[in-house]
């Protein structure tokens, strides 16, 4: 049998598991969109056996639209992915919610512009006019319109496509820097993407999270899941390709040739860990910058305890 196939009988095996398996004990955990690279380290733990050898069972469920806070707070899922300003702005509104692996360092967040315009740099994206397809009130919108000058930028709805784009050389768009540019550039579009983390506003993304109770009474099996997930993400890391074939069969919107771009794009977001730091670990300091830039945003009611949102399982690069 090939590899490939084993994988994809095993990732099979795993989707049966959303069918009835949860009695079994396995640990659930939720996704926030669709399996793509940015989850290949989970994937590549299940298939590539580190979460057995840590004894972790592992049922993979949600996708777009899944209320993963929510999911994670009733115990509907052990753990979640989610962003971590929902960390502190769940645990500003009472969710024990505590992040136990940040899987992008740098923020893939990105506003998309057609290289044929002046835009050099991020501010210029917004000075020099025309239109910004964004969903507004996210955070990182918030940010930018209150860092930068938006007076002679026409604010409108993203379409969640890139259509639009395509057909209008004066709109930029917000992306991910894993999707759409390459999906535009496959167009035959030339494209420029600026980094939003460069603005300053880098909050960890791809964060897996579970409930403080949890990291606290369980500590073991929380330590067991993340020295699993950071293997497997290691592994992902070194070659993607069987990880990726298997997800591309679960999600068949995706080509290959995307997957593999995708999974090159995001490599150094996920890699820029601070020295001597170890895949997806935290710190103290990045948790308190991004707390007081949402409460400065209105996104709080109350300061964030930054030492309180994340738990520190077995990370290296921990400061607490």
């Amino acid at each position: 049998m090939s590899r490939a196939l084993a994988i994809a009988l095993l990732l099979l095996a795993v989707a049966a598991c959303n069918r009835g398996s949860s009695d079994r004990g396995a640990t659930r955990v939720a996704l926030n969109w669709k399996p793509e690279p940015e989850f290949g380290g989970l994937y590549e733990a299940v298939h590539g056996g580190a979460f057995a050898r840590h004894g972790v069972s592992v049922e993979i469920t949600g996708g777009p639209g899944a209320p993963v806070v929510q999911m994670i707070e009733s115990g509907q899922v052990e753990f979640g992915v989610v962003s971590a300003d929902e960390v502190l702005i769940a645990r500003d509104r009472g969710v024990d919610l505590v992040a136990v692996f940040a899987t992008y360092q740098t923020n893939p967040q990105g506003i998309m512009v057609h290289a044929q315009r002046r835009a050099t740099a991020l501010p210029e994206v917004f000075s020099e006019g025309g239109r910004l397809a964004v969903e507004p009130g996210l955070a990182y919108v918030k940010y930018l319109q209150q860092h930068y000058d938006f007076s002679k930028l026409a604010v409108v709805p993203y379409s969640y496509s890139i259509g639009p784009f395509l057909t209008d050389a004066g709109l930029a768009q917000q992306v991910f820097v894993t999707a759409e540019p390459i999906a535009a550039r496959r167009s035959g579009a030339d494209v420029r993407v600026f980094l939003v983390a460069d603005s300053g506003f880098n909050p960890y993304a791809a964060v897996y999270a579970t409930r403080g109770s949890r990291a606290r009474e369980a500590r073991a099996e929380v330590e067991g899941f993340v020295a699993a997930l950071r293997e497997g993400w290691s592994g992902y890391l070194r070659d993607p390709r069987a990880s990726n074939q298997a997800m591309a069969r679960l999600n068949t919107e995706m080509d290959a040739e995307t997957f593999e771009k995708a999974a090159a794009a995001q490599r150094p977001l996920i890699e820029s860990v601070s020295a001597g730091g170890a895949l997806g670990s935290m710190t103290t300091e990045r948790w308190d910058e991004l707390g007081k830039q949402l409460q400065a945003l209105g996104l709080l009611d109350h300061p964030a305890k930054p030492g309180e949102c994340w738990f520190d399982a077995g990370t290296s690069g921990s400061t607490r």
